[in-house]
This record gives structure tokens, sequence and C-alpha cells, in this order.
């Protein structure tokens, strides 16, 4: 499913009047007969209310009964009249509106389903993908953009909205973008973090109904749905909602390759619990395997957004997709955003210092002695005061200093991503000006406390992560979603009052106090959790040949990003600490998008 979005005006109709790239497209018209809403999409993929000048589309999962739609487009007079209609609507959607010709279009809070804009022949577009505005602008690949690509783990917020295409922007999350007749475009945000003082029982009771609905949108559809079964916490969760909710449930387990990994154990005993579904498992031995990265431009995966964050995991993902296709379900869901939504970071630590200094000296204590944190150090990471544009500076000065060991302690704003040591001075020079500009510009957080804009920075993540997945299996049939990110479930999960977030002795408690007699106690009360760097190892080790032979004509190096010679040493003796592997992961799925024909993109339904 992909759309593109046109202002009520005469030139955006001219920009698809005879372009072949619309032939065979469907399209929605405003009330003027210009044409709205172009692209592809299924029947179902969207609901259409429309009432004289004024009309609602609502692409993604959505109940059936749309009142709430048509009373919403009844009571609104402009697109800044349906706040109250996006703060209510469950799911996770594009929201995309036409009163009198003015536009209003968005995406989800977590960005699972987002919105890009560009400017074309003097008028502001949107789209579900930035590869169709990259089509239609004619739009090359960004330099600096590529290489903030090779930053490992990830770029900061707001680089991680920066497409990889010129002159495409990526809507900022919590606002949305007003088409105007006239031809311009702005951004007006719409949502604000909710406070976090709910007391954990109301909290939990809150995700409860959340996650219910959002599984329920998904288990309403006809036909079969899958969903991982991996052993984890979040994924059991979905699963036990599921199977509450419909007879036609499939699981898939794969085995870790670490004998120590519990993984699989915990999945055997949630599936023994779970005996209306249908449960598979794939063993170890399999031929998909981590790094598995396809560099043929034939067989490339198109996420729609350049580099894909999941290269290392796409042989998986697209053997699972077939597997699920030929069992016959239609939508695959997967826990992602649990660990976000519901863990935590040492960031916390640092907020609850400043809401509750007394009561978190023993927390701080317990963590300090159980990491090994110098008190200085510890202390001094508890006074800090600086702000988010003074956190991007400091960050920009450490891009290429080697990474931290431990027992390193960071409460910080950005987590200190860092540049490959392959990559080029040109390469490390264009990802610090961005972060200089960012920083220059005093860029605002997500939320004043860190700890909230750590969740919703990384949250982001998981969104695109998941809107990525959903394109490039979308061929085998199967669409892949994670109700964890979807709006209502994100706001339930960030009520929780601080001093909830953690407790001593239990994980995750907030997600395991709303889960209190939907999953069984013994299975909630787990505390260990998976570990899969032999994944990463094997994966390493099984492609060492291909990755050498990208090196010997690497695109990557053609640009001036990489330094082939360099990158060659690193396959050659990999280092034996797993988080070094993962330096691999952005390089390789940079150089696999660059082989591929989405790097050089073609209008939706023009032949390749």
């Amino acid at each position: 499913m992909d759309f593109t979005v046109l202002p009520d005006h005469p030139e955006a109709e001219n920009l698809i009047k005879g372009n072949s790239a619309f032939a065979g497209a469907r399209s929605i018209p405003h009330h003027s007969g210009r044409p709205w809403l172009v692209g592809r999409w299924g029947d179902r993929d969207v609901s259409l209310v429309a009432e004289g000048p004024h009309r609602i589309a609502v692409f993604g999962h959505l109940p059936k009964n749309t009142r709430g739609l048509a009373r919403a487009l009844e009571r609104a007079t402009s697109p800044y009249d349906l706040d109250a209609l996006a703060r209510s609507v469950p799911g996770s959607v594009h929201l995309i509106a036409s009163l009198d010709g003015d536009v209003r279009a968005q995406g989800s809070l977590s960005t699972a389903r987002h919105i890009f804009t560009a400017r074309t022949r003097g008028v502001s577009v949107a789209a579900s993908s930035p590869a169709l505005l990259a089509a239609l602008t004619g739009a090359g690949a960004d330099e600096s953009a590529l290489a903030l690509q090779l930053l490992d783990p990830l770029p900061p917020w707001p680089l991680t909205q920066r497409s990889v295409w010129t002159g495409v922007e990526a809507l900022t999350p919590g606002h949305w973008l007003h088409l105007r007749t006239d031809g311009g475009g702005r951004q007006i945000r719409w949502w604000h973090p909710p406070p976090d003082g709910l007391p954990l029982a109301d909290a939990a009771a809150a995700v409860r109904a959340a996650l219910t609905e959002a599984v329920a949108l998904r288990t309403g559809r006809p036909g079969r749905v899958s969903a991982d079964l991996s052993g984890g916490l979040d994924s059991t969760c979905l699963c036990f909602i599921a199977e509450a909710q419909t007879d036609e449930l499939s699981t898939y387990h794969v085995a870790p390759l670490d004998e120590a990994n519990e993984d699989t154990l915990w999945a055997r005993r949630a599936a023994d619990r779970l005996p209306r579904a249908r449960h598979h498992w794939i063993p170890k031995s399999r031929e998909a395997n981590w790094f598995d990265v396809e560099t043929d431009p034939a067989r490339a995966l198109d996420t729609g957004e350049g580099p894909a964050l999941w290269a290392s995991g796409a042989a998986h993902l697209t053997d699972l997709s077939r597997a699920a296709a030929e069992d016959g379900s239609s939508l695959h869901m997967m826990g992602l955003g649990g660990d976000e939504l519901f863990g935590s970071t040492p960031s916390y630590l640092w907020s609850l210092a400043r809401r509750h200094p007394l009561r978190s000296l023993p927390v701080i204590q317990r963590h300090r002695l159980l990491n090994r944190w110098p008190l200085a150090a510890t202390v001094r990471a508890l006074a800090d005061r600086g702000d988010f544009p003074q956190a991007l500076m400091a960050s920009a000065r450490r891009l290429t200093a080697p990474p931290p060991r431990p027992p390193h302690l960071d409460l910080g704003w950005t987590g200190g991503s860092r540049m490959p040591p392959w990559a080029t001075p040109t390469a490390v020079a264009l990802v610090r000006e961005l972060y200089r500009e960012a920083a220059e510009a005093g860029t605002a957080p997500l939320d004043p406390d860190r700890l909230r804009h750590q969740l919703l920075e990384f949250t982001g993540y998981d969104g695109r992560l998941i809107r990525q997945t959903r394109r490039a299996t979308a061929a085998s049939g199967v669409e892949w979603d994670a109700p964890m990110l979807d709006d209502r479930v994100v706001e339930a999960a960030m009520s929780v009052r601080l001093s909830d977030r953690m407790v001593r002795g239990r994980f995750k408690p907030l997600l395991t106090a709303a889960m209190r007699g939907t999953v069984p106690a013994d299975i909630l009360d787990r505390r260990s959790k998976g570990e899969f760097s032999a994944e990463l190892h094997e994966g390493v080790r099984r492609n060492r040949d291909r990755f050498l032979d990208l090196c010997t004509d690497l695109r990557l190096a053609e640009r001036g990003l990489v330094n082939a010679d360099a990158l060659r040493t690193a396959f050659l003796a990999p280092s034996p600490e797993s988080h070094h592997l993962s330096q691999f992961e952005n390089t390789v799925a940079c150089e696999a998008w660059l082989r591929s024909p989405s790097a050089t993109p073609h209008p939706v339904g023009e032949p390749r």
C-alpha cells in the first residue's frame, strides 16, 4: 500500500497528467474533482467517509464502524478541527482529510505509518513513502544522509528524520501536514506527551485496554493471523491476547543458536497454554541467517526509504513471511516496541533523581553496585544539567572516539553513536556538520525529560523498522505489524508515574501488571532475557567471503564515504566482542541499497 497526497491546486493535477507512473493507479478526488489521493491499495486498506465538500480517508486497521469518522466530519469546518478525532482513533493509521480542498495528512505517533513531504513545481505534496516523492521530484541521493546511515548504532534525534533523498522531508512525530489550496504546506503540532502521574494499577488498566483493542483490530480481519512467539515477554503477551480473540492464530518460534539462551524453553511453556493456536518451530539449522544481505539487484528488497534498518535480518524476515503465507496468514504480529515502552534506560536514574531525590538514592546505589560504576562518575552523571543542543555538540566531538568500555555510565540525552573505523574523513565531516547544524538550530528534545525523550526516540526507531519491513515483505501477501506501537498503547505506557516504571525484583512491571490474568503468572515472572550475540558471530562467519567480494567494487568507496581497504581488514579480523560486529550492519545495508534499483527511484507503476 502506497499513496501520494495532492493539494487541491491546478498544478498538482499536472504532476500526474500523462505521467505513466500513475497509469492504473487508484484515485480519490477532492470535492473539486481534482485528484487528492493517488496510489495503490486494497479495498480493506482504506476507510473513506465523504460529506459534501468534506472527506476523510483512514489507511490502516480500523473498527468496521466508521460512525465516529462521520460525526467528526460533520462537526469540522477546517483541518484544525480534527485534533480530537486524531486523539481517539485506535490502531496505527494514516489519517488524511480534505475539507473544502484544505488537506490534513498525518501518520502515527511511533511513525509506524508516516508522512513525507516535498515541493515540486511550486506546490507541496505528501506521500506514505519518501521514494514516491523522490520519483515525483527527480531527487537524487543526499550524500550527508548516506554518511549518517553509517553511524553505529543509529543517528540521534532529529537526524533520524533525515531522508536519503534531497528535498524530501519526514513529518515530525506528533505533527500533521497542512496542504493549502495555494500550494503551500506546513507542519502543525497537534500532540504532546501525556503526563506520567498514574499509579501502576491505573496505568496497567489503561495498557491492558489499549493492547487488547490493538490486537483485536488485527484479529478482527477475515482469515488467519500469525505472530512471533520468541519466548520473550512482549511477543508472548500478544500471543495470549490474540488466542483469546481468534481460533485462527499461528505462532512462529526461531530457535536461538546459543544453548544458554532460554527463549525456546519459555516459548514451549507458552505454547502449551495456547491450545487453540497452530505452533511452528523453526530450527537453528535453518538456511536463513543474520548478515545474509541480498546484494543482487534483481532480488533486492525495497524499503521505500533507503538502507534497511534490519538488513542483517532480511533473510530471516523474508523466510518467515513465506512460511506464514503458505500457512494462510495475511498479517503477522511482532512484539516490537515492548522494550522501549515498558523497559527502561540508564537515563531513568537521572530523571528519578530530579523528581524524587531522596527516594532515588537506594535505587541509584543498587544500580551503581550492580554495574560497578565509580562513585565519582555516578555523581557527575547525575549532576549533569546539559541541554539537548549541548548533548548533540558533545556527541559530534566523540564521533571517532573509541567506543567506551564497561563499566561505562551514560545518563545523557543521546547515547553516543560512533562512526565506524572505515568511515573516511569526508564521511565523518559530513555527519559532524549535521550534528552541528541541529545543535545550532536549538533543536528541542521530544520531551523535556531525558527518559521520556529516549522512550519516544527509540519508539520512533521501531516505527521506522516496522514500516520498512511491511513494505519490503509486501510481495509475500503477509502484512507485518506491531500492535505495541499503536498510538493509544504508546500514550498508556507513558502515563505511568516515574517511580513505578521500575520496581525492584520485577521485569517490565507495567506490562506484567497489565497482563495479570491474561498471561500465566509463571511466564510473567520470568526475569531473564535472551541474548543473540551468537547469531551475529555466525552471520559474519558465514558471509565473510561475500563481504570481501563487495570490497573489490565498493559503491560507498566510489562516493568517498568508506575506505575499502580498512573495511576489508575489519572483515578479515572481526572483533571477538559482539557489540563491535554491529558496526558492519549499517555499512552493509548502505552498500546493498546503493547496488539496488531502489537507489534510483522510479515512479510507482513504472517498469524497472
